[in-house]
């Protein structure tokens, strides 16, 4: 049973469809004044006109990547390098993706970055006030702020955020990736960025929005095409990402009431099952999809191994990884227990009975690891 929506979902049906349709007719290079040209420059803009609607953009103001983490990239080292006679400091949340963070920290050979991370609560927001003294520094290129975060769900107060970035000259770029195709986009912003595979459209494709009038500037030498593309993009990909969220977008307030309601049930049901849980995140305002939960005395890629073996699939936001043995910055960011994590996230096929059943074997397969350790499970205090 799939609980991991947060990391992707599959393909949208209507996206199916069009991928199909597209790969007849999307083909060709869009900047060519043929036929088949003209045909593939239709499409791609249709798809450039659905995605701006549903983010608040103009299509113009719109261009399609390779991903979420190459719009992500682009959008930090664009605004860095189109702003670099005011200085190179990027300032960020504590909790940003780990793509926004590299970005900002990332410095060709003849340049210094340096960046300011704004601290968070113990919801993981951030904390307003040091965000805008941060904002307010001198040398400031640009400041990046999410819309919500990946691993907690904790919505981010990103309007007020973006009243302080304005009134002392700082674009906001604002990673939504998390966030389209869930819940309402963010209205304030100067740069987006988000990730169809997040919304049910294919892998590899990724949307980067510029308001016009941004100082932004590529960080790789430029071609015919537009300044964030190299080479021309796969278009019936593209097309088949717009499908998706259009039809997500159509029945997403809907389904976004009912997921809360599901995960809203299943943090009760956690925190009464097992003792020493730690639910990490806003309990209301936050993704509707979105649970974590951290187990005091278990191992969190261990957990993520026996739920796997019971048909469970979810992630772990914050043990440590095979590669880096680090825990999650994220959480550590936000001073909450960083051991024994999983992130459990629905989707809206997700039931009452299925989490129901997630519950169940959550419950024995805690029980079983911390026996392993000498620990007993016991059951939370009601």
């Amino acid at each position: 049973m799939l609980l991991d929506s947060a990391s992707g979902l599959p393909l949208e049906p209507a996206a199916r469809d069009v991928l199909e349709a597209a790969m007849t007719q999307g083909w060709a290079d869009p900047l060519r004044g043929h036929y088949e040209g003209r045909q593939a420059r239709l499409l791609l803009d249709n798809a450039r006109e659905v995605v701006a609607t549903i983010i608040g953009a103009r299509p113009d103001e719109v261009s399609f990547v390779s991903s979420g983490t190459t719009a992500c990239q682009l959008g930090v080292l664009g605004l860095r390098l189109g702003r670099r006679r005011v200085g190179t400091t990027v300032v960020h949340s504590a909790v940003e993706h780990s793509a926004v963070i590299t970005a900002a920290r990332w410095a060709r050979g003849d340049e210094e970055a340096s960046t300011s991370a704004t601290p968070v609560d113990l919801l993981g927001r951030i904390d307003l006030m040091a965000w805008r003294a941060a904002v307010s520094s001198p040398g400031v290129a640009a400041a990046c702020l999410q819309a919500a975060n990946h691993e907690v769900g904790t919505r981010q107060p990103v309007a007020a955020a973006y009243d302080h970035c304005r009134s002392h000259g700082v674009p906001l770029l604002v990673d939504a990736a998390a966030a389209v195709g869930w819940v309402d986009p963010p209205a304030a912003w100067d740069v987006l960025a988000a990730s169809a595979h997040k919304w049910g459209g294919p892998a590899g494709v990724g949307v980067l929005a510029i308001r016009k009038g941004v100082r932004w500037r590529a960080p790789w030498p430029g071609d015919e095409r537009e300044p964030t593309q190299a080479g021309y993009v796969n278009i019936p990909a593209v097309l088949a990402a717009a499908a998706a969220l259009q039809a997500v977008e159509a029945g997403r307030r809907e389904a976004a009431d009912r997921m809360h309601a599901l995960t809203s049930a299943l943090r009760t049901r956690l925190s009464t099952s097992i003792a020493d849980v730690d639910l990490a995140g806003d309990p209301d305002d936050r993704l509707p999809h979105v649970v974590n939960a951290s187990f005091l005395y278990v191992d969190g890629e261990a957990l993520v191994t026996e739920l796997d073996r019971a048909d469970f699939a979810v992630s772990s936001g914050s043990a440590c990884t095979a590669s880096t043995l680090e825990p999650s910055h994220v959480l550590a960011a936000m001073g909450v227990l960083t051991h024994g994590n999983v992130r459990v996230s629905v989707s809206p096929a997700t039931t009452a009975d299925d989490l129901e059943r997630f519950v169940t074997a959550l419950v024995a397969i805690v029980s079983r690891l911390r026996a392993t350790t000498g620990v007993s499970a016991g059951r939370a205090d009601g």
